[in-house]
Order: structure tokens, then C-alpha cells, then sequence
């Protein structure tokens, strides 16, 4: 798997250039001021860049979800029991959980893959790549093999692919996990050196003393482990969990396949923190959508490079912030696709001064 690893990300190539340009100057000889719709011309730039194309249409989009347990639950770090991951998992499937509703009213579908619960494994459509019934306490050792990291990642990269296979021309990350607050907060802390203490948040909403309580858990899973920052895949294996992996498999793999993904919170963006780790050019395929409201994601979001778009004191994760995005992608294919030029608009050279100058 190692060697899969690496001809993997040496078949990423960054965006394309050519193309990314091209839609920068269309959206500057649009009739408006340059850079006046901010962030909507950086989606649209962003796509062409991942497509190749100018123009863009995104008709079909969905979130991939991978679900999966925590060992390190065992260490009273989550408010929820941790049969809750399979229950919400089914969740997703009947279309009442929240990122069901808002891809549902974004025209989204969901995918979502059983990676890790603690359960025997889902029956259809929820797609089993289960590595293993949740991941170990790392309170005591690894979280997982090595190997088992590699399975997780590499099973990312397979939704990445069945996605594109099936036509999507947009996808989201989404996550599922009671704890995975706790091993994200771990993951980020070794590796960007930060203070378990100024990542970690409270999650589904813990107590004071239960908050100190997971601070020091994951202190104590970063001292037994001591995960190497340089490798993250050591990381993932050593504090994360088989979720985390299988999105930083998703990110690789939709570059790999030249598909634009949009990254949801604060679990989500740890992947994808973990992925651009692993090869850097995976960050000109994400489009981030909101800030997390834990706490821990402002330093995360400067660590992977992905400003996000929307403030919304959202986190739930699930991929909740990902149908958000799909609009905002669709008012940027619009814009660049049907907005008129200065020249198409006749503004006069009164007005071209003025906005030229702006």
C-alpha cells in the first residue's frame, strides 16, 4: 500500500493553469468592478482550474459521508453514546438528519460509507469499507495500524473515483463519528505543534470538567504515541480515526480524478489538512464552505491553507456546510457564464474609467 501511496500523489498535478487564468480575465472584463464579487470569482476560477474549462456546470453534486467509531470515547471525551454513530448513519439513509435536509434542497445526493462503526457491517446503499469495528483508545497505543491507515485512506480514493464514475461533477466531505472532535483536535495538534489546549473544543457540548478531561486525554494519546508531524500518515494512524483517513483519501482522490470537492467543518478540513500534508496541490481542488464554530479551526484553517467562505456558527458536521456551498458554486458558474462584459454592456468610457479604476 505504501507504494500505491506514493503513485497516488504522483499523479496529481496541480490545476490548470492555463485555464484558472482564462477565468480570471473573464471575470475582470465582466461589468463590474475587478474582484467586487470576491469570493464567488475564486469558486469560479477555482473550477476551471480543476476542470479545464472556463465555463463550468455543476448540475450533479453529492456529500460523501464516511462513518466511523473511536476507541478513545472509552475515556469519557464525547457527551453522546457511542452507539449514536450507527444510528445516525441510518439517519442519513432515511433523509432526517440535517445534512440530508440541506442537500436535499440543494439537489444533492448523499453517499455514505461505513469505514469503521462498531457494528456489524450496514446493509444497502450504505457502502461497507469497514477497516475494522473502531479504532483503538490511543489513550493506550495507535489508533490503528499503519496498514489500517492505509485501508481507510485508500478507501476514500475509491469513493472518490465511484463518485466520478457515476457522473457526480461536484462532491462534499462529511463525517460521522462520536469522539472524532477529540481525534481531530489530536491530529491537528501534532501537526502543527499547537496546544492541545488551543485546538480542542467542547464538541456536542461537554461539560468544564469533562472539557479539561479531553485536553488531557488527548495530551496523554500524543505523549504515548509521539506521532512524527513530517508523516501524515503516522498521524492519522497513531490519534486519528478511520473517518479522518478515509476523507483525506477523498481529497486525493477527487484531485486525482480532476474533481472539485468542497470541504464542511471542523473534521472535514482536518482531512483535508491531513491530504494537502500529503501533496500539496490537493488544495487547489477544495472549495472550503463555512468556519467551524470550535475553536480549534482558525488555527486549522491557516494550517491547511482554506479560508472558508461562510461564517454561520454552524457545527454539526455531517457535511452540513457542504449543500451551502453547491449554491454558492452555482451562483459563480452563473456569473462568469451569463454576466455581461464591459464591452457587451455598452457602459460608455466614462463609466469603463471609473470601474477600471476602482
Amino acid at each position: 500500500m505504501e507504494q500505491n501511496l506514493l503513485t497516488l500523489l504522483a499523479s496529481i498535478r496541480p490545476r490548470d493553469e492555463e485555464a484558472y487564468l482564462a477565468a480570471r480575465a473573464r471575470l475582470d472584463s465582466l461589468c463590474k468592478p475587478p474582484g467586487s464579487l470576491g469570493r464567488l470569482e475564486d469558486i469560479a476560477a477555482t473550477l476551471a482550474g480543476v476542470t479545464g474549462q472556463v465555463f463550468n456546470q455543476v448540475p450533479r453534486r453529492a456529500v460523501v459521508i464516511a462513518a466511523a467509531d473511536n476507541g478513545v470515547v472509552e475515556e469519557g471525551v464525547a457527551s453522546a453514546d457511542p452507539a449514536f454513530t450507527l444510528t445516525q448513519t441510518q439517519n442519513f439513509i432515511r433523509g432526517v438528519t440535517g445534512v440530508a435536509v440541506l442537500a436535499r434542497r440543494a439537489g444533492a445526493d448523499l453517499i455514505v460509507a461505513d469505514v469503521g462503526i462498531n457494528a456489524p457491517p450496514c446493509q444497502p446503499p450504505i457502502l461497507d469499507y469497514k477497516v475494522a469495528r473502531g479504532t483503538g483508545n490511543f489513550c493506550k497505543g495507535p489508533a490503528m495500524t499503519r496498514e489500517q491507515a492505509l485501508q481507510a485512506l485508500f478507501a476514500g480514493v475509491e469513493l472518490a473515483r465511484l463518485a466520478k464514475s457515476r457522473g457526480y461533477d461536484l462532491i462534499g466531505a462529511g463525517e460521522m463519528g462520536i469522539g472524532n472532535t477529540t481525534t481531530s483536535a489530536a491530529v491537528i495538534a501534532a501537526l502543527t505543534g499547537r496546544d492541545p489546549a488551543d485546538v480542542t473544543g467542547r464538541g456536542a457540548g461537554l461539560s468544564d470538567e469533562a472539557y479539561r478531561r479531553k485536553v488531557d486525554v488527548i495530551r496523554r494519546g500524543l505523549s504515548v504515541n509521539t506521532p512524527d508531524p513530517a508523516d501524515p500518515v503516522d498521524v492519522v494512524a497513531k490519534v486519528g480515526g478511520f473517518d479522518i483517513a478515509a476523507l483525506a483519501g477523498l481529497y486525493l482522490g477527487a484531485a486525482a480524478e480532476r474533481l472539485p470537492i468542497v470541504s464542511d467543518g471542523f473534521i472535514s478540513t482536518t482531512a483535508a489538512l491531513v491530504a494537502v500534508r500529503l501533496c500539496p496541490s490537493v488544495r487547489d481542488y477544495i472549495i472550503p464552505s463555512h468556519k467551524s464554530a470550535e475553536p480549534g479551526f482558525a488555527a486549522l484553517s491557516e494550517a491547511a491553507g482554506l479560508a472558508p467562505m461562510l461564517d454561520m456558527g454552524m457545527r454539526l458536521g455531517e457535511g452540513s456546510g457542504c449543500p451551502l456551498a453547491f449554491f454558492l458554486c452555482d451562483c459563480a458558474r452563473d456569473v462568469i457564464a451569463h454576466m455581461a462584459t464591459l464591452e457587451e454592456a455598452a457602459v460608455g468610457d466614462k463609466y469603463l474609467d471609473a470601474i477600471q479604476n476602482f
